[in-house]
């Protein structure tokens, strides 16, 4: 006959379920560790003062006959709004150490384009850097033509009209009347795009950054570094097309 076991007798206790079973030798250890940790806080009362991020992950529970207390909930409010401002705070962070990284491929770029004496080593070397730091899929550089017959039939110009005379950059999916002139064969593999104003002092044109990805460049996102980009790139090309003509 199996004798039943007793009331209180914690190796006939049934687990509970999620729970890994508690051997014999874990028991103690456990209210070993739990005394130790009582005895510190009693010799060091002041430890949750000291560090107050410690203290905003412990769980402490308020007997309210079944409710929650207003200070629980209180607390479980500002634990929440600490979480959402961590986030937003990481989310700044990664922005600005993406921005610090484009800014140094930028700051190369301009060097590399300094010494470059003519116009197509310069549109070369322009392509090859967005591609490689800055992971263009496609590239399109073009220089408006200064002479009014050739801006008549100019495919590109007509296509960006009211382009030419903006400040900033423009960000987002191009329709297919200007992805064709500018990406030619590429142009369907073309999801979204900056498009970059380039400024001289005779002459303009547009550089176009192409992507698959169609979140790759939306139109909600900053264009100041390629603003940047479209000034040092518009003044070195039109002043090197201006020695050349």
């Amino acid at each position: 006959m199996s004798s039943r076991p007793r009331s209180g007798d914690s190796s006939s206790r049934e687990p509970v379920p999620g729970e890994a079973p508690m051997t014999a030798a874990a028991a103690p250890a456990a209210a070993d560790d739990d005394q130790a940790i009582a005895g510190y806080l009693l010799q060091h009362p002041d430890f949750l003062t000291r560090h107050p991020d410690v203290l905003a992950q412990l769980q402490v529970p308020h007997d309210v006959d079944g409710a929650v207390s207003l200070i629980e909930h209180q607390v479980a409010v500002l634990r929440q709004q600490l979480a959402n401002e961590r986030s937003r705070l990481n989310h700044l962070l990664a922005r600005a150490h993406e921005y610090d990284r484009l800014a140094a491929r930028l700051h190369e770029l301009t060097v590399q384009l300094i010494t470059v004496p003519d116009l197509e080593r310069a549109c070369a070397a322009l392509d090859a850097v967005l591609r490689e730091q800055f992971k263009a899929e496609a590239v399109a550089i073009k220089l408006f033509p200064v002479d009014p017959a050739q801006r008549a039939s100019d495919p590109v110009l007509q296509a960006f009209a009211t382009f030419t005379d903006r400040d900033h950059s423009v960000c987002g999916p191009l329709s297919p009347g200007q992805a064709q002139p500018l990406f030619g064969a590429d142009a369907q593999r073309v999801q979204s795009a900056a498009l970059v104003p380039m400024r001289g002092t005779a002459q303009g044109g547009v550089l176009a950054i192409g992507s698959r990805d169609p979140k790759r460049f939306t139109a909600d996102m900053g264009t100041e570094l390629l603003d940047r980009l479209g000034a040092i790139a518009g003044a070195k090309l039109t002043d090197l097309a201006h020695r050349r003509g």
